[in-house]
C-alpha cells in the first residue's frame, strides 16, 4: 500500500535535532522524505514522507522515538498549537490505497507507539472512534498546558495508552485524512490582530470558506529583511471543494479592506499537482504548455514563495523513487 504521511513536530529551531529525525524518518529504505519545514517563530517541523506503507510506519515509529529523547515539552514554547513532542501524525492514502486502509494503519500506528513508550493517543479526522474528535482543534483544545491538567478528566481520556502526559513527550494525536494543503499567507504589515480577524472571517467555522481552517499569528523572518509580519496560516482540507485560488482572493480581498497588501504565499510541505493546475486554469494559463509552464503560472498567480515544480508531490516522489 502506497501512502504519505505529514508528521508535525514541535522543534523548529534546534535544526541539528530536526536532522536528526529526518535521518530517523528516512533509515528505511523504501519511505521517502519528499519534504521538510521548519518554522522558528511556530517551534515546529513539518515532514513529507511516502512510500509503501511498512517502510513509512517503520520510519515513523524510529522518528517518534527519537523525538522522545530530544524534545521536552516542559521546555518548549512556540507560536504553533501542540501537545506534544511528535504532534501530530497523519495518514493520506496515495494510488491505490483507500481511506479504509488508512484509518486501519493509523489505529494499528497508535497502538504500537501508545504500548512501546506509555505515549497517550488520540484518534482523529476518519481514524477517530469518537465524533467530539474528528476535529484536530478539538483534540487540541488547551494546548500541551491544558491536556496536562485535564487529561484524566471525563472525556478527555486518550484513545490509546495511559491517560496521563509522557513525563517529556506529551501526547499525540494520530489520524487518517484526505491530503490537507498546509498554506500560510503573509501579509505586508505586522498588525497581527488583523491577521486573526481575517483568519475568522474566512474558516469554516466562522461562517467562511468551506473546509478551510486558519488563524492568524506573529512571523519573525529577519533573515528576509521582515522583522515582522503578520500571516494568515490555513489548512485546506478539500482544496476540490475550496481551491488555493478561492481562497487567495478572499485573504487579499479581506486585507485590501484595510488597505494591506498579501506580500506572499508560503506552502508548507507539498501539495498535489491536480491542487496547482486548478490555480493555473483559474490564471488563464494555456492548458497545452508543458506541466512546469502551468506549474510557474499557478506559483505567480498566488505569489508562491520558493517556487519549484516539484511542490507538486507527484514530481517530489517520482524524482526521489528515481534517485532510489
Amino acid at each position: 500500500m502506497l501512502v504519505e504521511s505529514v508528521p508535525n513536530v514541535s522543534e523548529g529551531r534546534r535544526l541539528d535535532v530536526v536532522e536528526r529525525l529526518a535521518d530517523a524518518l528516512t533509515g528505511v529504505s523504501g519511505a521517502h522524505l519528499l519534504d521538510r519545514t521548519s518554522d522558528a517563530s511556530h517551534n515546529r517541523s513539518v515532514f513529507t514522507v511516502a512510500g509503501e506503507h511498512e517502510a513509512v510506519l517503520a520510519g515513523l515509529e524510529a522518528m517518534v522515538g527519537l523525538a522522545i529523547d530530544e524534545i521536552d515539552m516542559e521546555a518548549q514554547e512556540g507560536e504553533h498549537p501542540r501537545i506534544g513532542a511528535v504532534d501530530v501524525v497523519p495518514f493520506v492514502p496515495l494510488g491505490d490505497t483507500t481511506m479504509d486502509q488508512c484509518v486501519e494503519l493509523a489505529r494499528a500506528f497508535g497502538s504500537r507507539v501508545a504500548a512501546r513508550w506509555e505515549l497517550p493517543v488520540y484518534l482523529y479526522a476518519q481514524a477517530a472512534i469518537r465524533a467530539d474528535r474528528v476535529r484536530l482543534a478539538d483534540v487540541r483544545r488547551g494546548q500541551y498546558e491544558g491536556l496536562k491538567t485535564e487529561i484524566a478528566q471525563h472525556g478527555r481520556q486518550p484513545d490509546l495508552g495511559p491517560a496521563r502526559m509522557h513525563p517529556s513527550a506529551g501526547a499525540i494525536a494520530v489520524g487518517a485524512r484526505p491530503f490537507l494543503i498546509a498554506w500560510n499567507i503573509n501579509l505586508e504589515t505586522d498588525d497581527v490582530e488583523l491577521a486573526k480577524r481575517i483568519a475568522r472571517r474566512v474558516r469554516e467555522s466562522g461562517g467562511g470558506l468551506p473546509r478551510v481552517q486558519a488563524n492568524g499569528f506573529r512571523v519573525e523572518e529577519p533573515e528576509r529583511g521582515h522583522p515582522v509580519r503578520a500571516q494568515v496560516s490555513m489548512n485546506l482540507l478539500d482544496f476540490q471543494t475550496t481551491p488555493l485560488w478561492r481562497t487567495w482572493d478572499a485573504v487579499v480581498g479581506l486585507a485590501a479592506e484595510d488597505g494591506i497588501r498579501a506580500a506572499e504565499s508560503e506552502l508548507i510541505g507539498l501539495a498535489p499537482l491536480a491542487a496547482f493546475l486548478d490555480v493555473a486554469d483559474h490564471a488563464g494559463a494555456p492548458t497545452d504548455a508543458p506541466v512546469e509552464v502551468r506549474l510557474a503560472a499557478a506559483a505567480d498567480a498566488i505569489r508562491l514563495r520558493d517556487f519549484s515544480p516539484q511542490m507538486a508531490l507527484e514530481l517530489r516522489l517520482a524524482a526521489a523513487s528515481e534517485r532510489r
